[in-house]
């Protein structure tokens, strides 16, 4: 089952070329940000969690337990953040986003088609909606 939500301690380390991000629990999950700018370290770090975690999701693999912030040892220079993430509206997006295909319908079709102005992706969504049985989604 899929949770909704997770949290996990990432490590802010801030040097001379910018804001390096590192979750000890999620290996292969490194944001980054501009030097001084914790702002936009967060909102990296947040994007990233998702994406990886939806990644992790997908290809079935164990989402780990998160470390305890007091089991973390820190550089001078770094500082533990916790990172939370609502992962639902993260699958919605990723789910809908769209796929280019290339089609093919007769000339005179199309010319047909273009003359009354057709939007051939909506159409061809809701075709292929209908025809798969599908839930409407988004307005289709």
């Amino acid at each position: 089952m899929l949770k909704d939500r997770y949290s996990y301690v990432s490590i802010f380390s801030y040097d001379e070329d910018g804001i390096s991000i590192e979750f000890p629990d999620l290996p292969g999950c490194y944001p980054c940000a501009d030097k001084d700018d914790t702002e936009m370290a967060l909102k990296n770090a947040k994007e990233a969690l998702g994406l990886h975690i939806w990644g992790m999701e997908q290809d079935n693999d164990e989402i780990p337990e998160p470390t305890p912030i007091t089991s973390l040892h820190l550089e001078a220079n770094q500082i533990p953040v916790l990172v939370d993430v609502f992962m639902p509206p993260i699958r919605e997006s990723i789910s809908s986003e769209s796929v280019e295909k290339t089609i093919s319908i007769p000339a005179w079709l199309a010319a047909k088609a273009d003359e009354d102005g057709v939007n051939y992706s909506k159409l061809f969504q809701r075709a292929l909606v209908d025809y798969l049985h599908c839930p409407s989604v988004n307005g289709l």
